[in-house]
């Protein structure tokens, strides 16, 4: 096949249906897209909750996560951050953040041509089973407290000035806790902790439906996040991770309703099959219409970037291939980044003022969702450089048999 007359092809029909300058437009979006990638992908685990399969080629330490990072961040050009967790990535006992190793990995991605982005607190490791920011154990809470304002500070000096928190305080049974003091001690860490962290760091709150913690979870919901974001202050926000919402939960209007609270928030971006966070980002109907949403405010690609709400992938690879599954993600997040660019805001308001209900719809849908936009992103992507089909340019590269080979343990 000859690409580039496919594309031609492609864009010519594209533009008929949408117009040159919406076309055109979308492909710059295209072209300024970028998504923070989790070191985790990279490491060592695999077969999701079951089994003891790890694929093969993994990273033993967070010196080649970034190899790994690098390498995606070539074949996309849209990957230039990678999110660290502390006590996986900058830490020798797992218990305590070791500011060296940070400095050693700051210069090291630096090489390597990536950044370090946001910044997770370890709030899930050795002696959290009992809680880390609800402990009763006064001593827990504030090793953990610690670690948050470590985190804060690196975040600061080496990071994006992002602090990204996800708790997985709860419990089991019912009359296990006491909920109301199990929120209130949440609350009284989180303000604790915020005093001592610099204040040009934006906080990001993460909530999460259940798991570990099958009977409550400290931070259910959205709303949960949004109240505990606003009794800290301005630099604090909302992190909405895709797979952590029940099933049918409208996620664009949980977007629309922070954007309209004026809330900075940010994004951990998957699919949600079942019970969390493990699978890549597909391109689906839904996706597109969260970066509508995000695209209407100017809080996504915008030139200036501190108007821009945070965007991160975070997914754990089961059984798949995590290069094929961290690429198709990016893939995923473009598709679905160019179909909601097309959208026709101006005329789809007319529609919306005159009550048409099923041609608002079908309008809206055009783009949403019928339309294949492969060519505008094939066509950023050239532009940038970058191959137009990542995934099949990695698996001719080598560089899954040469991991293979160099990383046997």
């Amino acid at each position: 096949m000859n690409i580039e007359k496919w594309i031609d092809n492609g864009l010519k029909q594209l533009e008929e249906e949408f117009g040159k300058e919406k076309v055109k437009k979308a492909v710059e979006y295209i072209k300024n897209f970028e998504v923070e990638i989790p070191s985790w992908v990279f490491g060592n685990f695999g077969g999701g909750r079951f089994g003891n399969y790890t694929p093969p080629g993994f990273a033993r330490n967070i010196f080649e996560k970034i190899d790994d990072a690098s390498f995606v961040h070539k074949l996309t050009g849209a990957t230039p951050r990678i999110a660290t967790h502390i006590l996986w990535d900058f830490s020798e006992d797992g218990i305590s953040p070791d500011i060296k190793i940070v400095e050693k990995v700051y210069q090291y991605a630096k090489e390597k041509g990536i950044s370090l982005g946001a910044i997770s607190p370890t709030y899930f490791l050795t002696g959290s089973h009992r809680g880390s920011f609800t402990a009763q154990q006064k001593e827990t809470r504030k090793r953990y407290i610690e670690q948050t304002i470590f985190g804060a500070e690196i975040s600061k000096k080496y990071g994006n000035k992002i602090l990204s928190l996800w708790f997985p305080d709860g419990s089991l049974y019912p009359g296990q806790i006491d909920l109301k003091e199990n929120y209130e001690r949440m609350k009284e860490s989180l303000i604790e902790s915020y005093k001592k962290i610099p204040k040009d760091v934006k906080i990001l709150i993460e909530y999460k439906l259940f798991e570990p913690g099958t009977y409550s979870t400290t931070i259910p919901d959205w709303g949960t996040s949004y109240i505990l974001a606003k009794s800290l202050g301005k630099n604090a926000g909302v992190l909405i991770d895709l797979g952590h919402h029940p099933h049918g939960v409208n996620i664009e209007q949980i977007v629309s309703t922070l954007i309209a609270e004026d809330m900075f928030c940010g994004f951990h971006f998957n699919t949600r099959y079942a019970a969390d966070d493990d699978h890549a980002v597909e391109p689906n109907s839904q996706m597109a219409r969260i970066f509508y949403e995000l695209l209407k405010v100017n809080v996504i690609c915008n030139k200036n970037r501190e108007k821009n709400w945070a965007y991160m992938i975070d997914q754990a690879s089961g059984r798949e291939n995590r290069f094929h599954a961290i690429l198709h993600s990016v893939d995923s997040l473009q598709i679905s980044l160019a179909r909601a660019v097309l959208v026709d805001i101006k005329n789809l308001k007319k529609l919306q003022q005159k009550d048409e209900i099923i041609l608002s719809n079908r309008f809206f849908n055009n783009a949403i969702f019928l339309c294949d936009v492969r060519p505008i992103v094939y066509k950023a992507r050239l532009e940038k450089g970058v191959p137009y089909e990542p995934i099949n340019t990695y698996i001719e590269s080598g560089y899954q048999k040469k991991i293979e080979k160099l990383r046997k343990t």
